[in-house]
């Protein structure tokens, strides 16, 4: 399968939300509070120029132009920690970061199970600095005279070196301060959405140090990869009306599988791309659910024995 990554880059923020016109425009915002965030050790993006910069659509928030990684705790009410956490890397083809619908709401939802979660908000490629700027070249990406390269999952990987040096950071804060934080140090996961699915792949893969525990692929590219002999347990979600992943086979599964290591794979009828925490009317919107059950079976809704 052929995928535009020009598409992929806005595939968030133009397929994610329920279809509302009144709610497609981008209205650029004030960067908004982030009290708990930490900034991570990896340095600024080089020769960025353009500052950081937020924006709405579909009632949900946007950052893109991130220079700096952060990482922002949610962490589960005093009593309720199970001692698992999972790093959660938002999607928006490294363009952007879909903050809110595959951020802040998916780690608000894991603290309420008692998972610790920790939002990654990682450094991007660069953007037109103006929104108009912005909104053009999204449009000239979706052109049919953009160029329509493979997306392969391992060459992606070795595309993504500050990425990867975002994650691996963000591991290495969590173990530092699992005391402070009542995490199991060997029970740190991390779950992808889109770009951010990439990433979790890449930091599984390439991420060396980093060692996520147990990893989650939301709507990213299923090509096969070479998979270690031992590769975390996977989970998977994807519809089955994904316009950019839906026909590229399910080659990561088999691996996985061939691999004899732990998958499981659900493909919605319908819910497009980007549906994160959206309620949508269709059967996508339970993957969170089959997701927090999957922690359960894997024993991470549990306080370690």
């Amino acid at each position: 399968m052929y995928v535009s990554l020009a598409a992929l880059a806005l595939g968030v923020a133009t397929m994610a939300a329920p279809a509302r016109a009144q709610d497609d425009r981008m209205t650029p915002i004030a960067a908004p509070a982030q009290p708990d965030a930490i900034t991570l050790d990896t340095g600024p993006l080089p020769d960025a120029k353009n500052k950081e910069a937020w924006h709405r659509q579909y009632n949900s928030t946007f950052a893109r132009n991130v220079t700096v990684a952060t990482l922002t705790p949610f962490l589960p009410a005093p009593g309720t920690g199970t001692g698992a956490a999972v790093v959660v890397a938002p999607g928006g083809g490294f363009r952007t970061l879909s903050m809110e619908n595959e951020g802040w709401d998916v780690a608000r939802a894991l603290a309420k199970r008692g998972v610790a979660a920790f939002v990654l908000k990682y450094r991007l490629n660069q953007t037109p600095a103006d929104m108009a700027g912005f909104e053009k070249s999204m449009a000239e990406m979706f052109s049919g005279s953009a160029p329509r390269p493979r997306v392969e999952p391992m060459a992606m990987t070795a595309r993504l070196g500050p990425q990867i040096a975002d994650a691996r950071a963000a591991f290495k804060l969590i173990r530092a301060r699992a005391g402070e934080w009542k995490v199991d140090p060997d029970r740190v996961g991390m779950i992808g959405f889109s770009a951010g699915a990439m990433l979790t792949m890449a930091t599984a893969l390439a991420g060396q140090d980093a060692k996520p525990a147990f990893i989650a692929d939301i709507y990213g590219p299923l090509g096969a990869v070479d998979v270690p002999a031992d590769a975390p347990p996977l989970f998977v979600a994807l519809a089955a009306d994904d316009p950019f992943f839906a026909g590229d086979g399910i080659g990561l599964i088999d691996r996985w599988r061939a691999a004899k290591r732990p998958v499981e794979f659900h493909l919605y009828e319908q819910g497009g791309h980007g549906f994160g925490m959206y309620q949508k009317p269709t059967t996508s919107t339970g993957w969170f659910d089959a997701y927090v059950r999957w922690l359960g079976m894997h024993g991470l809704l549990a306080a370690k024995k």
